[in-house]
């Protein structure tokens, strides 16, 4: 399979056989993700690898996933890390700066692109992954679980796994929606959301499983109608960014 062709058979897996992923397979797949792209190199990233089954199913409860790693092959916590950043300038007599607005988008950033080559890679030797922002439901007592220092604090789970089956790749958003040419155009939107919705209508309606009737924009308002997560900022500034 080429590159893009994988990049473009991308689905979320939920269930898995059990198999569990030999640990040399996990090295591998980590030394793979570390190659991603870092802004100014400060990888202000960690992953914890829970192999501790009862930290796993505490994982899976706060997370709200528990299906999810019942089979899963291997569990892991994705997460910003400005700490070992501080330790590097404690070596040369500087405390850094760490609370900053900047400095949280750097991570989730760097978080992200680091979780993604992790993602690329295990699905092209033959794996299934599921994102799991779920993390984000109880991030003070999932940093309490895995003992997370200030300047650390969870951005997503993800389970991987040999996939049960494979299932049908879920039609994005048209090209046209997501790219603009020399300026911002919120005029086509209500045209190419129209089209979309008739697109993903269909496929809600036909697909092999948890068929229903839903188009894209009604989910979105449902989901968007109230504030997500409210204890985040407060969360965030328990561990050290607190900027104004």
């Amino acid at each position: 399979m080429s590159v893009k062709d994988l990049l473009r058979s991308h689905t979320s897996v939920r269930k898995y056989t059990g198999e569990e992923i030999p640990r040399e397979t996990v090295i591998d797949l980590i030394q793979t993700a570390q190659m991603a792209a870092s802004s100014h190199f400060v990888q202000a990233y960690s992953v914890i690898w829970v192999t501790d089954e009862e930290k796993k199913q505490k994982l899976a409860k706060l997370s709200n996933n528990e299906f999810q790693f019942q089979t899963a092959g291997a569990a892991f916590l994705f997460c910003v890390d400005f700490k070992r950043l501080e330790a590097a300038g404690k070596k040369h007599g500087v405390d850094i700066t760490v609370d900053t607005a900047e400095n949280v988008l750097v991570g989730v950033a760097d978080v992200s692109i680091f979780a993604q080559n992790f993602v690329i890679a295990a699905e092209a030797e033959g794996y299934g992954i599921c994102y799991i922002g779920g993390a984000r439901n109880n991030p003070k007592e999932i940093s309490e679980l895995f003992n997370l220092p200030d300047y650390v604090f969870p951005l997503f789970a993800m389970t991987i796994g040999k996939p049960t089956k494979v299932n049908e790749t879920k039609p994005r958003l048209p090209v046209e929606a997501v790219l603009h040419e020399n300026e911002y155009n919120v005029e086509k939107y209500d045209e190419l959301l129209d089209e979309y919705d008739a697109i993903m209508e269909k496929y809600y309606a036909s697909r092999s499983s948890n068929q229903k009737l839903a188009n894209w924009t009604k989910q979105m308002a449902d989901f968007l109608i109230e504030q997500r997560r409210p204890h985040i900022k407060e969360f965030l500034a328990s561990k050290g960014f607190t900027w104004k």
